[in-house]
């Protein structure tokens, strides 16, 4: 449920709430807050070469250590999660500022059961991995030749 429901509607309130600290806070009670984080990240660009396809995933703010490639029954995942701490004390040993982020990602894509891992090729370079998948073979279908039998 939104905080002030009936601020955020009014006008008058309008540039208040259009603030990015409140990012995120007027749809959140139907979830469009969560859908356009999820929307956000992992934006993807997908381009057909001759050979496949280069898939390029922005995962800014991941190490390479956290992001997890799994292929499985012809879905490759890619999935990554991280989990942060932050803090600032004064001299007295005073907390000023503590952060703490915890927050995970997963993106699916049938790229064919034929295909194997050995087959595609990732790198992670300035906060965007870049992955080589290949075509899936399409398989010549082969019609089967039946007999009709010609009655006497």
């Amino acid at each position: 449920m939104a905080m002030f429901p009936a601020l955020m509607n009014d006008t008058m309130f309008s540039d208040l709430f259009d603030d990015p600290f409140f990012a995120g806070w007027r749809n959140t009670a139907n979830g469009a807050a969560d859908a356009m984080m999820a929307n956000n990240m992992m934006t993807t660009d997908v381009r057909e070469t001759s050979n496949g396809y280069d898939v390029d995933i922005d995962m800014p703010g991941f190490k390479k250590e956290d992001i997890n490639l799994e292929l499985q029954n012809g879905y490759l995942t890619v999935s990554a999660h991280r989990d942060s701490e932050h803090d600032d004390k004064d001299d007295d040993g005073k907390w000023l500022r503590r952060e703490r982020y915890a927050g995970s990602c997963s993106r699916s894509f049938y790229v064919g059961e034929d295909v194997k891992e050995s087959d595609i090729h990732a790198s992670y370079k300035n906060g965007t991995l870049c992955l080589q998948v290949p075509k899936m073979q399409e398989q010549p279908q082969v019609e089967a030749k039946h007999q009709i039998a010609i009655e006497g």
